[in-house]
């Protein structure tokens, strides 16, 4: 009952504003590749990046196939299929549950956060917006991705566990 009353509260204020609507918009559809950049330049500025863009990439292929997993078990009807809702741009009609925008961008934000914390923050802000986005377009519930943010963080905790058992690596503040 609260997911859905945050979700109205939320998704009543999309379809007011062109200007904020196009931003919602272009932050779920275009903000995956500030994502991308960020690790593939990560990736080849100098070893210690490096290790951080494998981790991150291991723990966004971790949170991808969870979502596949999840998405094969267990299947909640997205807000516009089962509400009268507006939606801005066109959707998977799949599950609700988990959010693949939102995990994925968690995964990908925690483990930077781990190492670089002053990029790790702005990268989780990123995150959240994304989330927020993705309820503001009328494709998810709040508790959808307050549920695909813990999934996605708690993949890049247990890919760092892993990798620092394996490889003895801590992280470091920037």
């Amino acid at each position: 009952m609260m997911d859905l009353k945050l979700f109205r509260l939320i998704n009543r204020l999309s379809g007011r504003f062109s200007p904020m609507d196009q931003l919602m918009i272009l932050i779920s559809n275009r903000v995956r590749y500030a994502y991308l950049l960020i690790i593939v330049y990560m990736l080849f500025k100098n070893r210690f990046n490096k290790r951080i863009a494998l981790e991150t990439g291991m723990a966004v292929l971790i949170s991808f196939i969870a979502h596949f997993f999840i998405h094969l078990f267990y299947f909640r009807p997205r807000p516009f299929k089962k509400r009268r809702v507006g939606i801005l741009i066109p959707s998977k009609m799949d599950s609700s549950f988990p959010s693949k925008h939102t995990i994925l961008a968690f995964a990908a934000s925690t483990t930077v956060l781990m190492f670089h914390r002053t990029l790790g923050t702005i990268m989780m802000w990123m995150s959240a917006l994304t989330g927020f986005s993705r309820i503001w377009v009328g494709h998810h519930y709040p508790f959808d991705i307050v549920g695909s943010a813990i999934l996605g963080s708690m993949t890049s905790v247990v890919t760092r566990i892993i990798s620092f058992r394996k490889f003895g690596q801590k992280p470091a503040d920037s």
